[in-house]
């Protein structure tokens, strides 16, 4: 008797423990409390900005009961998050999904193909009219024969207001209501296009090809975003340009809202690379961090593949930029000033020159992916530090200016890589030195945004950890 009730009390035991193994084996989803924490953590120790908030300074909580109380405040991770920014930080990320910032960072995304502006209507309206800057290949929009310079104005009959952007065009299908824009009027033609997205791996390369022009060879690129996963076929590109022996060369980065900085360094290596080793960016980092990570950004002679750069050694290049140039776009820019003469064509850039880092919930210093909490899916791309050039120029807040002043004219786009496109062919006068038109005088529109926005990581400049 005692023997079965002592095989009884066995398997009892047993059970209970294989139900704890099995307990321990599910994911438990993680709580608030647990994401709002890993949000501080992370912003505690990395945040370039932390000195701005004092609920960040190490010591503001006694304990971590403490702690807990104050995050337990907040309604949810984005609005903790919210608070704990700095007001001078516009570009700071906390994202739910971090495999779709995983693909966006190389280059994937849901995508019909049509790249567009979103401008408003003249008189204070609150309507906004959209243009296409340029159709990706082997898309939905180049399959409906989209082009550059298109005008909508509606999406599935509704007109585009300032309000209403953002959820009409988020949809994964809908239909474009065309229209013509003679500067002044918007006019609908009644005319629609149907476009559905689908998943898309982007290559940042959209146009690579070498001008003759009054007998000088001319490289022009005309390059979006800095992934990556792309430096070799953008070493390719130089490549070409080399063999071709190219004179001049015009970089075209106006829709170019950044990415990483580690291909800033590559692309900047490529135009020039007489400087290897020498310094292209420094970097400021907040105060407890800055010892330990602060370090001189060169230029170098190999992409991370291990690829000899194909460096030209100019001494001299262009690029032209828009509103929308940002962060890594900027960062070539302003890394290259001191070096080579950087004739900017076009309008003034963004103004951002601080760069993140993706950081999972894990513990520090390293935030990493393999070491992440598994019961939820929230990652941050805090700003963690700024740069400035080999001679201290940063803070460039209100952009960078051009010295050709150029905006682009929703009248007359004219087409990408075409020597008579508006801003290439002021890159292209001063190139031969011929005097450049004086310009029209048109009616200046605001832009309200663009499709880019809807990018989890849309001009942000992404560091290497």
């Amino acid at each position: 008797m005692r023997k079965k009730i002592l095989l009884l009390l066995i398997t009892i035991a047993t059970l209970f423990v294989s139900c704890f193994e099995d307990l321990d084996d599910t994911i438990q989803p993680a709580s608030d409390l647990d994401i709002e924490n890993f949000i501080y953590r992370g912003l505690n120790y990395f945040y370039l900005y932390k000195a701005d908030t004092p609920e960040l300074a190490n010591d503001n909580f006694a304990n971590q009961g403490e702690l807990n109380t104050f995050l337990n405040s907040f309604e949810t991770p984005e609005s903790l998050f919210s608070f704990l920014k700095s007001p001078q930080d516009r570009f700071s990320l906390l994202v739910a999904n971090y495999n779709e910032l995983e693909d966006a960072l190389n280059g994937i995304s849901l995508n019909n193909g049509m790249e567009f502006g979103l401008v408003y209507y003249p008189n204070n309206s609150s309507n906004v009219f959209g243009y296409v800057r340029y159709v990706l290949p082997g898309t939905d929009a180049e399959s409906k024969n989209l082009e550059r310079g298109m005008i909508f104005n509606s999406i599935d009959g509704q007109q585009l207001t300032d309000t209403n952007f953002s959820e009409l065009l988020s949809l994964n299908s809908y239909e474009i209501g065309l229209a013509t824009f003679d500067g002044t009027a918007i006019t609908p033609t009644g005319e629609s296009i149907p476009l559905v997205k689908q998943e898309y791996t982007e290559n940042p390369i959209l146009i690579a090809e070498t001008l003759t022009v009054q007998g000088q060879k001319i490289g022009y690129l005309m390059y979006n975003a800095f992934t990556r996963d792309f430096d070799s076929q953008l070493n390719g590109v130089f490549a070409q340009f080399k063999a071709d022996a190219i004179t001049n060369l015009v970089i075209d980065l106006r829709y170019n809202g950044g990415g990483s900085v580690e291909t800033a360094i590559d692309l900047s290596s490529m135009i020039t690379g007489q400087f290897y080793n020498q310094v292209f960016a420094n970097e400021e980092w907040n105060t407890d961090r800055q010892a330990e990570y602060a370090s001189p950004k060169l230029f170098d002679n190999q992409i991370f593949t291990g690829e000899a750069i194909n460096s030209l050694n100019l001494t001299k290049a262009y690029v032209l930029t828009t509103k929308r140039s940002a962060s890594a776009s900027e960062l070539v820019i302003n890394g290259l000033n001191p070096y080579i003469d950087m004739t900017q064509v076009g309008d003034t850039t963004t103004g951002k020159y601080q760069a993140s880092f993706l950081l999972y919930d894990a513990p520090a210093p390293n935030f990493s992916k393999s070491q992440a909490n598994p019961g939820h899916t929230y990652a941050m791309l805090p700003l963690v530090f700024k740069t400035s050039n080999a001679v201290g120029f940063t803070d460039y807040a209100e952009g960078l200016f051009p010295d050709i002043q150029l905006k682009e004219n929703y009248t007359n786009l004219g087409v990408l890589g075409d020597v008579n496109e508006p801003l290439l062919a002021a890159a292209l006068n001063d190139i031969l030195s011929i005097p450049q038109p004086q310009p029209r005088t048109t009616t200046q529109f605001n832009e309200l945004s663009e499709n880019k926005i809807q990018s989890p990581i849309y001009q942000l400049m992404i560091a290497e950890q």
